[in-house]
């Protein structure tokens, strides 16, 4: 399932950090610029962009509209103080979103996957892992050996979502509860370790020798996709 790159134009630097570390945090690789003066070099590999209005040099808007005429598959969501209608119809003419700040990253990250997913960008939407048969966009899990669905608690899917949006790569503890909880890990609580036990219970062959979520001693966890 490969990592879907955004390409992120903003010069804030509070707001920049926070907005990278929550999309890189939801599976997303992240190219951050402060300023648009490079932005054409990231244009042909990214496949959404995200545009502060107000840069240093060429506004959001400018670049933009040089974007879009170049690659107009390419959705563009735009984040910007400025709420007036006018410039929220200026900004509309080309983009396919626009959020006014302030807004919650759970916000930002629903519009880009509804983005994603109206121009055909969002990561595959079926995927198969071993005897499981994953549609991520019905939020559906099947066991292929006996065709019925696996109905998993909240945060059993939201964990195994999580893996999903980070195939192949280790996660530690720490970025699996943070990711999935929102709260800082406590050494030493165990609900993430009991939750995953539940989990594996239900989408496990042999919960015992688990293959699709691998626990790698020492480290944390990893599922391979």
């Amino acid at each position: 399932m490969a990592v879907k790159q955004i390409l992120y134009i903003e010069d804030d630097p509070e707001i920049g950090k926070w907005v990278n570390s929550h999309l890189i945090e939801r599976g997303y690789e992240v190219n951050w610029l402060k300023s648009g003066e490079k932005a054409a070099e990231f244009w042909e590999k990214s496949d959404l962009v995200i545009l502060d209005v107000m840069l240093p040099g060429l506004d959001g808007f400018s670049i933009g509209q040089r974007m879009k005429k170049n690659y107009p598959d390419t959705p563009v969501l735009m984040l910007s103080a400025r709420t007036s209608i006018d410039d929220k119809l200026q900004g509309l003419q080309f983009a396919d979103d626009y959020v006014t700040k302030p807004f919650h990253p759970d916000e930002l990250t629903a519009r880009v996957e509804v983005l994603l997913r109206r121009t055909g960008k969002l990561a595959q939407a079926e995927l198969t892992l071993h005897h499981l048969q994953v549609n991520m966009e019905e939020n559906r899990i099947v066991d292929t050996r006996t065709g019925e669905e696996i109905i998993l608690t909240g945060k059993q899917f939201q964990i195994f979502m999580y893996f999903l949006r980070h195939p192949n790569q280790i996660l530690t503890k720490e970025q699996l509860y943070e990711g999935v909880w929102g709260d800082p890990y406590m050494d030493g609580d165990k609900t993430l370790m009991v939750h995953i036990r539940y989990l594996r219970e239900k989408i496990e062959r042999d919960p015992s020798q688990p293959e699709i979520v691998e626990t790698i001693r020492g480290i944390g966890y990893r599922v391979r996709a």
